[in-house]
């Protein structure tokens, strides 16, 4: 019961953290409006957040070899309660950016902590675990777009408001939660960082040459599709509505996803959705008409974010306990950080007088050549499973 009231804040936790990254894609319009920006800035704004996820990961993952992972937790919702204040009161662009990357810091210390955390109290259910827990994070991305329209009803700051005082309240129950469970002691073996990563450098670049270019054009796609469904003549309810829609597809992505990662190998299973969400997003540059968007949002929704709970079982169920908090710490660093430049390319690139379409086809057409190349490899037995 304790370790299972221990996960259920977790999730909440969780919903904070990620509602804290993907508040700032629905509010893109906004800040462009406000802050008299152009789109190059504005997607630096979620690029920055996304950086400051990327970049505490690496030293929280030597301090998980001296601490134990549930403090860090703690330390991560104390520092997104402060960092979500800060964002709300920005009256200039810097202020703005600041508390972006201090709220990305948050979610970057939170999962690097908590991920492995999870896989070692329920360690025969590891893809099932990593799977509730995505669940309860897209949820967050699905009410994003229609919880930011409802704040816009009084002010922007608002959504920020709410996420600072909802992180105080479900840190403090974390606290409460795992003062009374018994923690699992699988991570005590995990005491020399540099040489548990190094140990485990072909899984962690295997991990990262699947998943890092697909992920990277993902971050690109959602934080720019409300402008990018516009661009197509949608109504910006419509297209804020297609937002949602990509991000509800996430949903049962997460949940069955996970439940999939336990059971099918991981390389082949990781190689065919990056290559669905390939396909899927070429489609998407083609198809006209509402209803065809409709079903190939879904369809992109559903694929890309089933990448997740995918790579984190991969590396979670596979590393051994000596090594899986600094292996995986250095795998979520540098992956973060791919992720983070997706959102300032698009922008630059759009800027630059590049269609969505054309820019999104070319990164579909880029990730199914490289989808190819790593199935050869692959068949060669190049790949560590």
């Amino acid at each position: 019961m304790a370790r299972a009231r221990l996960f259920g804040s977790l999730c909440g936790l969780v919903f904070l953290v990620n509602l804290a990254r993907i508040v700032f894609a629905p509010l893109l319009d906004v800040f462009i409006t406000e802050f008299a920006i152009g789109e190059g800035t504005a997607g630096l704004i979620v690029t920055l957040a996304w950086i400051g996820s990327a970049s505490l990961r690496l030293p929280t993952g030597w301090v998980l070899t001296r601490v134990p992972r549930h403090y860090i937790v703690l330390v991560a919702g104390v520092i997104l309660a402060v960092s979500s204040g800060m964002a709300a009161t920005a009256t200039t662009v810097r202020h703005l950016m600041a508390g972006a990357f201090l709220m990305g810091i948050a979610s970057g210390v939170y999962f690097v902590s908590a991920n492995p955390l999870l896989s070692e109290l329920y360690p025969e259910r590891v893809g099932r675990v990593m799977g509730i827990h995505g669940t309860a994070s897209q949820v967050a991305a699905v009410i994003a777009a229609p919880f930011v329209a409802l704040t816009l009803l009084v002010d922007w700051r608002l959504s920020l408001w709410a996420i600072a005082g909802g992180a105080a309240v479900v840190t403090a129950y974390t606290w409460f939660a795992a003062s009374g469970t018994e923690m699992p002691t699988a991570g005590r073996a995990d005491r020399d960082f540099v040489a548990g990563a190094l140990s485990e450098w072909r899984l962690i670049v295997t991990a990262l040459a699947i998943v890092g270019a697909a992920v990277f054009v993902w971050q690109g796609v959602f934080n720019f599709y409300d402008l990018y469904m516009q661009s197509k003549d949608l109504s910006s309810r419509t297209s804020k509505t297609m937002l949602t829609i990509v991000f509800a597809a996430g949903v049962p992505a997460f949940y069955f996803g996970g439940d999939l990662a336990d059971r099918l190998p991981h390389v082949q299973y990781l190689l065919g959705i990056v290559g669905a969400f390939a396909v899927s997003l070429f489609a998407l540059t083609v198809v006209e008409g509402l209803f065809a968007l409709i079903a190939v949002t879904a369809v992109v929704g559903f694929v890309a974010h089933a990448v997740f709970p995918a790579v984190d079982t991969y590396l979670l169920d596979t590393l051994p306990d000596s090594t899986r908090g600094s292996a995986y710490a250095v795998f979520s660093s540098a992956w973060m950080f791919t992720q983070a430049l997706g959102s300032s390319a698009v922008g630059l690139f759009v800027e630059r007088g590049y269609t969505y379409d054309a820019v999104f086809g070319g990164a579909a057409l880029f990730l199914g050549a490289l989808v190819l190349v790593l199935v050869g490899l692959e068949r060669a037995g190049r790949l560590p499973n």
